[in-house]
């Protein structure tokens, strides 16, 4: 009977995951095609140049050209494939797209995972903020170290712009979205099949048990580490979901669900995101350690400035009369 019960459990998750897949797959191309056909039409025009005098400055403080705004503000508003569909008709260098990579699994989304933090626990413009902080901060660290040949790859953009035909751009889009549409699907399918195993398969909390070390690293408690697994596998919104039921249930206090909070707004869906930009060439270390650091020392900041602020001194202060 149990292994009958665990065969049909393996048929849904893999019934489930097939159909999740390619229904993300298909949301993901409506995003992806358009998006990028209008990036590589801007590039091809030169517009994008009649605006380096205004993003030049702005880019310059995290290292990347002022093409990069593009994808930039895309990923900011629509999420990470709505960013690498603007990135991949972009003659960026792999180090350049990997700062914009960094950035973007960070903030991204902003509106949408904004107010589902609103909704679960953290102010929308405290979150947005915190996000946008912590990608500029991580970029600007990890920018000495990757190197990116900003001058070349502008100098590069300026011939494309101006020399390439019209039907040969587009022919050149077109080969390359269906190679980047392939590696997503490669990806998307199996992504969605596994994570629907682990949800049916009820193995997250069994995980759990094994992060003691790793929640207590990243400034969090057992008591949360069920919820950062979920978000930090699944995704914001998904963790969003579990975290305000645990909230309405009392199960959950006001300090650690801050502290969740801040952890899973800047580190989250690390699986998934993870894999798709790596379908761009990306480095896998990189897409990881920058965003889990920084998760770590927001954490841990915040945890300093609630002692600092707990001091004597600090009390006296805040009850003191002006």
């Amino acid at each position: 009977m149990n292994m009958e019960n665990t065969r049909k459990k393996w048929q849904h998750s893999l019934r489930c995951g097939l159909i999740k897949g390619w229904s993300g797959y298909l949301w993901m191309l409506k995003i992806i095609v358009p998006i990028s056909l209008g990036t590589s039409l801007l590039t091809w025009s030169g517009w994008l140049n009649r605006l380096d005098f205004i993003l030049e400055p702005a880019m310059g403080v995290i290292g990347l050209p002022p093409m990069a705004a593009l994808p930039l503000f895309v990923g900011l508003l629509t999420g990470t494939y709505g960013a690498i569909a603007a990135m991949a008709p972009l003659p960026l260098t792999v180090d350049q797209m990997t700062l914009l990579a960094i950035f973007l699994l960070i903030s991204h989304s902003l509106l949408q995972e904004g107010v589902v933090q609103d909704q679960s626990g953290l102010s929308f413009w405290k979150a947005t903020l915190i996000r946008l902080t912590a990608s500029t901060l991580t970029v600007m660290a990890v920018s000495p170290f990757v190197q990116p040949a900003t001058a070349s790859a502008a100098a590069e953009y300026t011939m494309i712009a101006d020399h390439t035909p019209l039907l040969e751009m587009l022919q050149s889009w077109g080969l390359g979205t269906l190679v980047l549409a392939a590696k997503i699907l490669v990806i998307i399918i199996p992504l969605m099949i596994f994570l629907e195993i682990i949800k049916n398969g009820r193995l997250t909390k069994g995980i759990v048990g094994l992060l003691g070390p790793v929640l207590k690293t990243l400034g969090l408690g057992r008591q949360t580490g069920f919820l950062w697994l979920t978000a930090a596998i699944f995704g914001l919104t998904y963790g969003a979901a579990v975290i305000v039921e645990e909230v309405k249930e009392g199960k959950i206090d006001r300090d650690q669900l801050t502290r969740l909070q801040l952890s899973i707004g800047i580190n989250h869906a690390m699986i998934e995101d993870t894999l798709v930009f790596m379908s761009l060439g990306l480095g896998l270390w990189w897409m990881c350690l920058p965003r889990v650091a920084a998760a770590i020392i927001t954490v841990q900041a915040f945890l300093l400035f609630r002692r600092l602020a707990a001091l004597p001194g600090c009390t006296t202060l805040k009850q003191s009369p002006k």
